[in-house]
């Protein structure tokens, strides 16, 4: 790290702010300044919790606070308007999954944020997941062989009251989709950004989508057609520019909800990824630190969010965020801009057309 701190302001007061306030917290170079939230009581709650100062505005706080950075943890549609806020401010932006609803903004906010010379930077733990980045590395050795497959399961619940008319979620203009959207596209970036890593793949640039079609089916389960205007679940078959298929299961719809797994296979090996525990590793090059890996990544040591949102652990916040003040002190792109961080969403775009219109889907 280098010796600038950061001030830091968080924009919009909910569940993941917290997350995001104690992972700040936890870095010796970066401070929370401020917290922004139009409800008085919430946001007040939250400036004495983290020692900050609260405001109804996020434009005031920026003018007052001058923060260094801004971490936009509104609801997802209400992502675009505080980026071009910071903007024209010069300030710095992190924002939470997903970067927007859609690419369209997603590419508009890359625009804002490159014609300001600001950095924007996304958040997507399950990179910074131990578990997954070993098996990343054993992609990108070639250890898989001729890489066959990969799945994703998120098998997860919500309650009605989770989706009740007073919140945001589950709404076409904030949510911008369900299962998939909100909660299974932690696991669609992680998916694609491991298959990325195969050899085979080495001809695509950096910013390119690794994943060339998909086909899908999306359903409302577990809720009433009235609760919600998005999907709870969804099922779909990929197909990758080096040939590759995956399948991703993504629900909210299947109670009580269990862990959500994520699976690559090829010629010779498979591994499988059960949150924070690797459950398989086995090549046909077998090496001495395979068993000692899996012995490592044997157990399950934190909460899970397979019911409850807010149930995760802060960790990976918490290297997501130190990694991106680590790009801005090297005056770096970081390893998760905007156009990585638009990755999922392409793909999760790509589904819900395809679920719409019954047929493949070019991913952009």
């Amino acid at each position: 790290m280098g010796d600038k701190q950061y001030r830091i302001g968080i924009i919009g007061i909910g569940g993941i702010s917290t997350m995001h306030a104690k992972a700040i917290g936890d870095l010796p170079n970066a401070t929370v300044v401020a917290g922004v939230c139009r409800t008085e009581a919430k946001g007040r709650q939250f400036a004495e919790d983290f020692d900050c100062k609260w405001y109804a505005d996020a434009e005031q706080m920026m003018d007052e606070q001058k923060p260094d950075i801004v971490a936009i943890t509104t609801p997802s549609g209400a992502h675009l308007d505080p980026v071009k806020a910071a903007a024209k401010r010069g300030i710095h932006v992190i924002c939470e999954k997903p970067l927007e609803i859609n690419v369209a903004r997603i590419d508009e906010m890359t625009r804002v944020a490159d014609d300001a010379g600001i950095t924007l930077g996304g958040i997507f733990p399950q990179r910074f997941n131990p578990a997954m980045l070993l098996v990343r590395e054993a992609v990108a050795q070639g250890r898989f062989g001729n890489m066959a497959t990969g799945l994703i399961c998120v098998p997860w619940w919500r309650d009605d009251a989770y989706y009740s008319p007073d919140r945001w979620q589950g709404t076409l203009a904030l949510d911008g989709g369900g299962a998939l959207m909100n909660q299974a596209i932690h696991n669609v970036d992680a998916l694609q950004w491991l298959m990325a890593a195969d050899p085979s793949l080495a001809s695509l640039s950096p910013d390119e989508n690794p994943v060339d079609e998909v086909f899908a089916y999306t359903a409302k389960r577990g809720h009433a057609e009235d609760l919600i205007e998005v999907e709870d679940t969804a099922s779909a078959v990929l197909k990758f520019k080096n040939g590759a298929l995956a399948q991703i299961l993504a629900a909210t719809s299947m109670y009580p909800g269990t862990d959500r797994r994520i699976c690559l296979g090829g010629s010779w090996g498979t591994a499988e990824v059960i949150e924070e525990q690797i459950t398989l590793f086995h090549f046909q090059n077998e090496q001495e630190k395979d068993k000692q890996i899996l012995e490592q990544f044997a157990s399950q040591t934190q909460a899970t969010g397979a019911s409850d949102p807010l149930a995760i652990s802060y960790e990976g916040h918490t290297h997501n965020i130190k990694a991106f003040l680590t790009s801005l002190d090297a005056g770096e792109r970081p390893a998760i801009d905007s156009v990585q961080a638009r990755k999922a969403v392409a793909i999760i775009e790509a589904v819900y057309t395809s679920a719409a219109e019954g047929k493949p889907v070019k991913v952009s």
